[in-house]
């Protein structure tokens, strides 16, 4: 009973323990992301750029690498040429001396010396091994060029990508300064808008007053039109003489009057 206890409290404080530092592990990285983004975009463009002019260095030293190999293959390449053009003349010299030894005579003359056949037989057997001992270190010497040829190849290709990787890491980033541009572009634009907003209430404002004022000259005009003239002529229906009137229309129109005689009776 205590064992099973044990191992069960060691499962749970196990199962806790990692439970817990995932937990701490989350927080920690929500954490770094959340100052990541805090970090101005402006402030991670120059950072890209200096990390850019950092790469200077590390490609210089590449380039100085593959100065001195393409030196030192190009040397091999002279000492290779060298002692194949030296096998081929050792390889005709001993062929010229197995055939004269073919002939079956027993004296020769080289370069107006005689040699016995024995001597010529000799010296062919020391020419043979020299030239297959030649032959193998030309051809490993053929191997080790070869070899570092490829080493070579593969190091400007090396080179080569990362001059390529440089350039468009310059490339994308003056991409990504012009989308920040246009951002704050953007970002000018909708903060005009606002300020169009009140652009407007103050057109309203100065339209109301130009309102005002409109109205004020109407007042002052009709109040000049009152009293800053003397009238010239009569107004109409004042001192009327209503009694000649009535005796004038009726006197010149009598039928109207007899009409209205009759009417009455």
């Amino acid at each position: 009973m205590f064992k099973k206890t044990l191992v069960l409290g060691g499962v749970v404080a196990l199962l806790l323990g990692w439970f817990g530092r995932s937990h701490v592990m989350t927080t920690v990285g929500m954490v770094k992301e959340s100052v990541k983004d805090s970090v101005p975009v402006g402030f991670e463009i120059k950072r890209a750029r200096q990390m850019i002019k950092d790469l200077q260095p590390e490609i210089e030293r590449n380039m100085h690498v593959i100065a001195r190999e393409e030196t030192e293959v190009a040397k091999l390449e002279r000492q290779l040429t060298s002692l194949e053009g030296t096998l081929a003349k050792d390889r005709d010299d001993i062929l010229r001396l197995k055939k004269d030894l073919d002939k079956g005579s027993e004296t020769f003359v080289y370069a107006g010396r005689s040699y016995t056949a024995k001597q010529v037989s000799l010296d062919l057997q020391n020419r043979f091994d020299q030239f297959k001992t030649q032959e193998a270190t030309t051809g490993s010497l053929k191997k080790i060029l070869d070899a570092r040829q490829k080493g070579l190849q593969a190091a400007r290709e090396k080179l080569e990508g990362m001059l390529a990787a440089k350039r468009q890491l310059e490339v994308d980033v003056e991409s990504l300064e012009a989308r920040v541009k246009m951002v704050e572009v953007a970002e000018t634009t909708s903060n005009f808008n606002f300020d169009d907003s009140q652009l407007s209430r103050t057109k309203e404002l100065v339209q109301e007053i130009g309102d005002r004022i409109e109205v004020a000259e109407r007042l002052v005009n009709a109040d000049t039109k009152l009293h800053d003239r003397i009238p010239l002529d009569k107004p109409a229906g004042v001192d009327r003489d209503i009694k000649g009137e009535v005796a004038n229309y009726f006197s010149q129109e009598p039928s109207n009057t007899e009409a209205l005689a009759d009417s009455q009776k």
